[in-house]
């Protein structure tokens, strides 16, 4: 095989790679997002837990994480930088990226973190799974792309099941995504009769 062709399927090799990470990150940001529709204002930003978790600051959150690994990371800005929320506010407010501040609005928050997608896909796109980059929060500074787009699919998915349960206490919505709902399709009083069969697996475990 000739040093161009062993290139050639390199660079095939790991363009199919980078289609692999960048479908299961998709697929996480859309399900994080689809928990937003047909909320109200109110019902996206209220605190459902007492850690006061809210499934509008869980896309906010999301939106800054991925931009700051996926840009500055490996020397991309992000234009506006205005609109994320800056280092320093985490001194005095350490939540400041977990909820949407007054003059913020569903609508907002969800653009800026798809404006987000293309950004962070550019630079997929354009560098190298072994491109290195530098986190200065972490104590081993220097991380290569490839691990940082897994870092941010796993981050983003283990949201994305913040988010599930954070919808069903709203409004008892569930779903793996559009037209998937992820469990039987309970008639009746079924449903009911199964979580009485688990109080009572509860209540007698242990004893």
């Amino acid at each position: 095989m000739s040093q161009t062709t062993s290139n050639a399927a390199s660079d095939a090799t790991e363009l199919e790679q980078k289609q692999i990470l960048k479908k299961y990150l998709q697929e996480t940001r859309e399900a994080l997002v689809w928990k937003l529709e047909g909320l109200t204002e109110k019902q996206a930003r209220w605190p459902l837990v007492p850690s006061g978790n809210n499934l509008l600051g869980i896309v906010k959150h999301c939106a800054n994480t991925e931009i700051g690994y996926l840009g500055p990371v490996f020397g991309r800005q992000w234009p506006n930088p205005g609109e994320l929320v800056p280092d320093d506010i985490f001194e005095t407010d350490p939540q400041a990226d977990w909820y949407a501040t007054a003059d913020e609005t569903v609508a907002s928050v969800v653009d800026l973190y798809k404006r987000g997608w293309a950004f962070c896909d550019e630079t997929i796109d354009t560098l190298p799974l072994s491109t290195v980059g530098r986190v200065p929060w972490w104590k081993n500074r220097e991380v290569t792309l490839f691990r940082i787009i897994v870092h941010v699919t796993d981050e983003t998915a283990r949201h994305a099941g913040h988010a599930d349960i954070l919808r069903e206490l709203t409004d008892s919505s569930v779903g793996l995504y559009a037209g998937n709902t992820n469990i039987p399709d309970w008639q009746g009083d079924q449903m009911a009769v199964y979580v009485d069969k688990l109080k009572k697996l509860a209540e007698g475990a242990g004893n």
